[in-house]
């Protein structure tokens, strides 16, 4: 009886997740507000350093860089110059601008806390069993609900956008690497272990290297759903293609949702084929 009159009481589940949002938006908020200042303030400087190079001479840049990285083929640089001048020819650059800039940003920062956490997690096992629940709530939770904390924490703009799509883009970069080092022959290691190898030159000098693959792939993958938090982020005032696109959709306006949707596509192709090549590259060059 106790257990059924436990179980008809609801949970105050929101009240003590509100309750711990308010601590630490009460107690952190000399925190954040450093935080706040000091990422905007570098996505302005990169937007803007961006913004001083010609659009024509930028486009070059990237087409002559994809020339090189697709292996002088002529597929990916023809894609590249005719994609970003379809842009620039929209009046779309400067917003190309600006989701280049928290795409990147937030997929730095994601590679930069999820390769150490893929390491540890390949390194202990305990490690492993604590974060992976974490990075499956991270990769289930819908992206709409990480707006929630970022506006709460940060107010709006371009630095709750980049904090709500580190945490969902996160997880594929930690889950490679684990996967990555895990892969690595078992012989291999033993070889490195009985010349005196330490666990450093171990790990930078064979792990690392043989997982670059796997490493690679979840960059590519961390990259591909930053992008493709754009959209929501601009829900929260996010500058950039993202916007172009929320305001079409408020406005059923079809034509100019289309030709955002478009200019994002060509960035994401764009941003995965470079990744794509960078690796079978460093492949081709360690061979």
């Amino acid at each position: 009886m106790q257990m059924l009159d436990f179980l008809q009481n609801e949970l105050p589940f929101s009240d003590w997740v509100d309750t711990g949002v308010d601590w630490l938006t009460e107690h952190w908020a000399a925190f954040f507000s450093f935080l706040q200042t000091v990422g905007q303030n570098i996505m302005d400087a990169m937007t803007n350093g961006l913004s001083m190079i010609h659009p024509l001479l930028f486009i070059l840049i990237v087409t002559v860089a994809a020339f090189f990285l697709g292996g002088k083929k002529w597929q990916l640089p023809t894609f590249t110059l005719l994609g970003l001048l379809l842009i620039y020819n929209q009046d779309l650059w400067s917003d190309l601008l600006n989701t280049l800039t928290l795409v990147i940003v937030s997929s730095l920062i994601s590679v930069i806390i999820g390769v150490p956490a893929g390491v540890l997690m390949s390194k202990s096992d305990m490690a492993r069993s604590i974060i992976t629940p974490i990075l499956d709530f991270m990769q289930t939770m819908p992206g709409f609900v990480y707006l929630i904390p970022a506006v709460a924490f940060f107010g709006i703009g371009m630095v709750p956008g980049v904090f709500a799509s580190v945490i969902f883009s996160l997880p594929p970069t930690v889950r490679m690497t684990n996967l990555g080092i895990r892969q690595v022959p078992t012989e291999l290691v033993e070889a490195s272990d009985s010349f005196g190898g330490t666990g450093w030159q171990k790990l930078f000098k064979l792990e690392m290297p043989l997982a670059k693959g796997n490493i690679f792939a979840g960059i590519n993958q961390t990259l591909m759903l930053s992008l493709s938090m754009v959209v929501i982020a601009s829900m929260i005032g996010a500058p950039g293609l993202g916007q172009g696109v929320l305001s079409a959709v408020q406005r059923s306006q079809v034509g100019n949702g289309f030709v955002y949707g478009i200019a994002i596509v060509i960035l994401a192709i764009i941003m995965d084929r470079f990744t794509q090549n960078l690796n079978s590259s460093g492949n081709s060059s360690n061979d």
